[in-house]
């Protein structure tokens, strides 16, 4: 079968164009999210306190997303996309304004969480959207439109985090939300229908419970592991204990579920396991930058934030410049070979961020970010369009939830872990003030990035062979 695409059929002025255009404001609040906030946790710090607190602002975001991503698919596939997204949205919006009055470090990592909660939703239905509506065929150039939209992200984001915070404003970081959620909500409405394809549901509550728990209970250990108490002590013990516990008895209270947040069934597909742990990694690896990196140039050069937020845009502006063109690959060679190009360049990359941390450089950090997104980008898009593409309308929301739940929990575990590297090295060093001190932690912080992106090349490895025209008969079908 041809997979050639009408350009003219997919673009912004298409029949599809309004909800396409919808879908990049949408995916446009979850990207400037992700790059604007890092910059300014130094401002943040100095105003509320508590720098061995701030790895929080990430993971408990991350937390809720991850753990809200498969609910919200699950109801994706039953009650339709459209009122997930749009109360994705309304819950991003209100997070948002309760972030930007938040009176200190606690309450705005509490309010963080409804911003996760909201932004669970958003992002994996804007590409479950997208896998509805447009072919495999179309995917590779509509990935382009979404790339463009991370693109602008990376530059806008860090750029107006480091001016936000240089005029000791930062809480306008998330006051920038509310006419961006405004916007997409109201377009939402007015241009996207869909066809549901609904019938009766059951909520897996215990699983929901069991879930959040377990994963708040792995990643408060290893974020105060070390800091609040000793590794070898009770409070370690229970936050470790009650966690893995927690996990075990809903892998068995999931395989029970009439309707399970994670359907473990999916895992006995190849595909669908190795492209799972891949976005694992990926998210991990991304945390692990994004949310160092500027602590790193800021804490060992003092250099402005504006400086240090333009550094890491490398990485989010390399990443969407590869995945606005690495359609024209996976088509013609395939996902599992494109995805090993992707994490190839990343790995080299990682590792050579790591191997010159000891000399601080924003230049350098910049052109190894770049090389390292633009890998990260070459390898995330194929994995998950490989992923969508092998199941149908009434599976479609659980796989790209799955992926986004992946990528969520391999960032909320990842910059938890991180976390305990950087506070671990900090302690046993001169403290958070001093630049060799940081400079040491951060080279540590590189390396576990390194490591990831190691084994998830490996992962990588056991994505089944496959050719592009395969897949999109399959998803066509």
């Amino acid at each position: 079968m041809s997979i050639s695409v009408d350009r003219a059929s997919v673009g912004l002025r298409s029949e599809r164009g309004p909800v396409l255009g919808a879908l990049m404001l949408s995916t446009g609040l979850i990207a400037i999210d992700a790059t604007i906030l890092a910059t300014a946790v130094p401002s943040i710090v100095r105003e509320l306190g508590s720098y061995q607190q701030f790895p929080w602002l990430f993971s408990v975001y991350l937390l809720a997303q991850a753990v809200s991503v498969p609910i919200y698919s699950r109801f994706a596939d039953t009650l339709g996309r459209k009122p997930i997204i749009l109360l994705g949205i309304g819950l991003f919006l209100i997070g948002s304004v309760l972030c930007g009055f938040a009176w200190s470090m606690t309450a705005l990592i509490a309010f963080r969480v409804m911003q996760g909660l909201g932004a669970g939703a958003v992002a994996p239905m804007s590409m479950t959207i997208i896998g509805d509506i447009y072919t495999v065929a179309e995917r590779a150039k509509v990935q382009g439109y979404i790339a463009s939209v991370w693109a602008v992200s990376s530059v806008i984001g860090p750029a107006l985090g480091g001016v936000f915070a240089q005029l000791d404003a930062w809480r306008w970081i998330f006051f920038v939300n509310i006419p961006l959620c405004a916007l997409a909500g109201w377009m939402l409405v007015r241009r996207y229908r869909e066809e549901t394809q609904t019938h009766r549901h059951r909520i897996d509550y215990a699983g929901a419970v069991l879930l959040t728990v377990g994963l708040t209970g792995v990643i408060l250990g290893l974020l105060e592991g070390g800091h609040s108490w000793a590794w070898l002590s009770v409070p370690s013990g229970l936050c470790f204990g009650i966690g893995m516990l927690s996990l075990v008895v809903f892998a068995v209270v999931e395989r029970r579920a009439t309707e399970p947040i994670v359907d473990f069934s999916l895992f006995a597909r190849p595909l669908i396991l190795a492209t799972t742990i891949v976005s694992l990694g990926v998210g991990a690896l991304m945390i692990g930058v994004t949310s160092f990196a500027p602590a790193y140039l800021e804490g060992s050069l003092g250099i402005a934030p504006l400086l240090s937020g333009l550094a890491v845009a490398a990485l989010t502006l390399g990443w969407p410049i590869a995945a606005a063109n690495v359609g024209r690959l996976y088509l013609r060679i395939g996902f599992r070979r494109t995805a090993l190009i992707g994490l190839t360049i990343a790995t080299v990359a990682a590792a050579a961020l790591a191997a010159v941390s000891p000399w601080p450089n924003p230049v350098v950090v910049a052109v190894v970010a770049f090389v390292l997104g633009f890998g990260l980008g070459w390898s995330a898009a194929p994995t998950l369009i490989a992923a969508q593409s092998s199941v149908g309308w009434g599976e479609r929301g659980a796989v790209t939830g799955m992926n986004a739940f992946a990528r969520s929990a391999g960032s909320a575990v990842g910059v938890a872990v991180f976390g305990a590297i950087s506070n671990t090295v900090i302690a046993q060093g001169a403290g958070p003030h001093d630049p060799a001190t940081i400079v040491s932690a951060s080279f540590w912080v590189f390396v576990g990035a390194a490591v990831v992106a190691v084994l998830t090349l490996v992962a990588a490895v056991f994505m089944p062979r496959d050719s592009a025209a395969d897949q999109s008969g399959r998803a066509d079908a």
